[in-house]
């Protein structure tokens, strides 16, 4: 059988391939390249994150962080004197700034503070958008910014204002770590005390001050919002050549401090309708009359802690000014020294001008002190008969443009008379103010009452002397005021603490003073009459006279010769003594630090300072008791801690925790006694005399006990006053920066002695007088002023003298100056002129050691 046929294998069928969609292909690649790039760039940035974040600041720093504050000097009532500092700044916490001023720099700066953790995605994308938007639409507004308060922070502290992206990229790490580290309440506390806001004042502190003269709790709305609108930049909106617009940033601020719920919006419209007005804080002294005073402090604030800590550490200076006495001070030196440059005469107009045209503008351009007032610089328009008119310098305003409208006022002839006089000496018969000034002369002018310019006026020159006064307190050297000369803008020398001159006759209470506290007494007999000193091989006669060459009282007691000033008695108790005794107490009373052991440095040839000579007056005012000069009382720090202060006593009881029937504290008072108490109210006791019957005589219609001693040195080239209350130390002080003759007669009790009396009537005039206090153990005892000697009740001239109480008036003379004793009838006549005569045996009431015990006595 046949097998059968197979038919033949089919091939397979091949299956149809489909296309794919260039679609999906399309899809899958930008996928893929999606994936790759967001790999890619995120490996990207994530290295730019690592590189940015390897050489990062630590903001840890943060935590440590002391800005630069203003050290701030203050009057011993608190008001403040001046403010030093580089950057001007007040560190303020944040829980003392108020919820107006925080609404409106986060209203303006980044209202989603408190909602971000440091960098703002929402503000981010607002940004780009705006910038998309003004780009398409070709708008020059300004970019919006999207940077963060944090961001801020982070910039300002850690980093630098360069422009770049990796800067932002290393702000926004450092935003985020600061939000993690620190509080948003201690964050917008360092950018408030940060930020520049203009005028170098930095942080909103300083701020309110400089451009309101206001503290942070007294700004107004649009104040508070003024100040926000600033840290975009100063510059930019500028009160006086910005203030359009500064007015519209200010108020788009309030609008927003509106929107956010700082503020309602019906105070929005209200604040929105104010003018920009500002009231810029003076960057000089704050009280007018301190210039001298505040320089001082500057200065030993500076050599204390040098100018990192005066500029920038935040110090609190509690000074001892009094500002009212400081006025006073002011005005009594003032007035002083324009009377005494008035007898010299008329020197002339200060400049001329033409006043043609405007003459306002050549006026304006003349320099002038600004802390002379109420003087007034101006220039003549018209003389007539019997008064001058006078056109005042214009006043600037805070921008520094002139004020156009200038006013005038009438200077009489009687006002100006004193001008006749010209300097030389030379006099004019003045009949007419022509004859004084002419149309076109610059003079100064000032009201007769300061207190009412309404009133009249007088012709006004700036002394070419100068002069110093300064008040203390005797008990403790702080000084209550100083006026360092007339005018602290034409000169910035301090005649008070820094000139040295010499004292002439103040310093002689010091020789007397050495005497007494050594076994003299204020009845032992002095010869005054003229004396011939062997100086030594090589060396001058010295020859000693008084001031009245050929005035001589002939024997004549201590008193005398202080109340007088004699010369010639005073060289020989400065003989008999002995300078190196003279010398170790004007050590003690810290007038010298070496002085020269040569007898012409008795009558005060060496020279000192004023503030050194008031301060060695203070110790004789309080019983012999070392003081130490001070304008400081108290400094503290920035965080309110005391690192220094003048009084040094310790209170041991003063810290208990409750009161538990304990005796009360006692400040134990560890200063040296300088001089015997005793001694010190005797020579009170002959200084009042100086006032009631010697060469201050000028001051006894004060009416007052006052003690004190004039000063004049050779030729008038110096003159002085000291005196004092029992409460109050004056010196002043009278002469030619350059040493030159004031003139024959000026001398200290008829120039320096009656700015005293102003000052002290002025400072003292509704304090009912009250007596030195006279210490335990002093007896008064009646005594003839010119003898010494025991004296009757009904004598006439006699005085009741304070002794000590070993001490009695003497029964017979016993002369310091001559070997020679008489019965209680005066000599008739003194020893020849120029004779020497050895020096007497000690008085019996001290040893015969011939040295200096260690407190001081024989």
């Amino acid at each position: 059988m046949r097998a059968p046929t197979l038919p033949p294998p089919q091939a397979p069928r091949r299956r149809k391939k489909r296309r794919r969609s260039l679609l999906l292909n399309f899809l899958g690649f930008a996928f893929g390249t999606f994936v790759l790039v967001f790999i890619a760039g995120s490996a990207g940035a994530g290295f730019l994150i690592w590189q940015a974040s390897r050489d990062l600041p630590d903001y840890e720093s943060l935590s440590k962080y002391e800005p630069p504050v203003m050290t701030r000097i203050h009057a011993h009532d608190g008001s403040l004197i001046s403010e030093f500092a580089r950057e001007r700044r007040i560190f303020v916490p944040i829980n003392n700034v108020p919820k107006r001023v925080i609404g409106a720099f986060l209203s303006a700066e980044d209202r989603r503070f408190y909602e971000h953790g440091g960098v703002d995605l929402q503000g981010v994308v607002r940004a780009v958008f705006t910038a998309v938007e003004s780009k398409i639409h070709g708008s020059n507004r300004r970019t919006q910014g999207a940077s963060t308060i944090t961001q801020q922070v982070a910039k300002n502290f850690l980093l630098t204002n360069e422009r770049s992206i990796e800067r932002k990229i290393k702000e926004a790490i450092l935003a985020i770590r600061i939000e993690g580290a620190y509080s948003k309440d201690r964050i917008l506390e360092l950018y408030l005390n940060e930020i520049f806001l203009g005028m170098n004042s930095y942080g909103v502190g300083a701020a309110s001050l400089t451009y309101f003269n206001k503290e942070l709790k007294d700004l107004d709305i649009e104040e508070a919002a003024y100040l926000a609108a600033l840290p975009k930049g100063p510059n930019n909106y500028h009160p006086f050549r910005q203030k359009a617009k500064a007015t519209e940033r200010r108020n788009w601020i309030i609008g927003q401090m509106a929107e956010n719920g700082y503020i309602t919006k019906e105070e929005a419209e209200a604040a929105k309708k104010k003018p920009l007005t500002v009231n810029l804080r003076p960057n000089t002294v704050h009280i007018e009359t301190a210039e001298f005073f505040a320089e001082e402090v500057r200065r030993t604030l500076l050599g204390k802690y040098g100018e990192d800590k005066l500029y920038g550490g935040g110090l609190s200076v509690r000074t001892t000014l009094d500002p009212q006495l400081q006025q006073y001070a002011r005005k009594a030196l003032t007035d002083g020294l324009v009377k005494f440059d008035r007898r010299l005469g008329w020197r002339g107009p200060v400049s001329r001008i033409d006043i043609s045209g405007d003459w306002g503008v050549a006026l304006g351009k003349l320099a002038s002190p600004s802390d002379i007032a109420p003087w007034r610089l101006g220039v003549v328009l018209e003389t007539q008969k019997a008064k001058a008119i006078i056109g005042f310098k214009p006043a600037r305003q805070q921008d520094s443009t002139l004020v156009k409208d200038r006013e005038a006022v009438e200077v009489s002839l009687d006002d100006m008379k004193w001008a006749a006089k010209k300097a030389g000496g030379k006099k004019v018969d003045a009949k007419t103010t022509a004859d004084i000034l002419k149309p076109g002369d610059v003079v100064y002018v000032s009201p007769k009452d300061p207190a009412n310019i309404q009133g009249a006026w007088s012709l006004m020159q700036v002394p070419e002397i100068g002069g110093g006064l300064v008040a203390m307190d005797p008990y403790t050297g702080r000084v209550l005021a100083v006026a360092g000369g007339f005018s602290y803008d034409l000169s910035q020398f301090d005649r008070v603490i820094q000139a040295k001159r010499q004292p002439g006759s103040s310093f002689k209470p010091f020789v007397y003073s050495a005497a007494i506290d050594n076994g003299y007494k204020p009845t032992s007999i002095i010869l005054d009459a003229p004396i011939e000193i062997d100086q030594g091989p090589g060396l001058d006669v010295w020859k000693p006279k008084n001031y009245e060459t050929d005035d001589t009282a002939g024997p004549e007691t201590l008193r005398f010769g202080i109340e007088h000033s004699r010369n010639q008695m005073t060289a020989r108790l400065a003989q008999d003594l002995g300078m190196p005794v003279i010398t170790e107490y004007a050590k003690r009373f810290g007038i010298y630090d070496d002085l020269l052991p040569v007898l012409s440095m008795s009558l005060g040839a060496g020279e000192t300072t004023l503030l050194r000579m008031a301060t060695a007056y203070c110790m004789l005012a309080n019983g012999g008791k070392e003081v130490t000069s001070t304008l400081i009382d108290r400094i503290q720090d920035r965080y309110g801690r005391t690192i220094w202060r003048h009084d040094e006593r310790q209170c041991m009881g003063c810290m208990a925790d409750r009161w538990a029937n304990q005796t009360e504290p006692q400040l134990v008072d560890s200063r040296r006694q300088v001089i015997d108490p005793l001694t010190a109210y005797q020579m009170t006791h002959i200084l009042e005399g100086v006032v009631q019957r010697g060469t201050a005589s000028v001051l006894k219609s004060l009416n007052r006990p006052i003690a004190g001693k004039t000063g004049t040195t050779n030729e008038e080239k110096d003159v002085w006053f000291l005196g004092y209350t029992p409460t109050m130390v004056v010196g002043v002080f009278v002469g030619y920066d350059t040493p030159k003759p004031l003139g024959k007669g000026n001398t200290g009790g008829a120039v320096a002695a009656p700015i005293f009396g102003e000052f002290i009537q002025d400072a003292l005039g509704n304090t009912p007088p009250a007596p030195f206090r006279v210490p335990p153990g002093i007896k008064f005892v009646r005594v003839d002023l010119k003898t010494g000697l025991r004296a009757s009740a009904d004598d006439p001239n006699s005085i009741m003298e304070a002794f000590k109480p070993d001490e009695e008036p003497d029964d017979a003379y016993a002369m310091i100056g001559i070997n020679a004793t008489a019965d209680a009838t005066p000599p008739p006549s003194a020893p020849p002129a120029g004779d020497r005569v050895a020096r007497p045996a000690p008085p019996a009431s001290r040893p015969d050691s011939g040295s200096l015990s260690p407190n001081g006595l024989w």
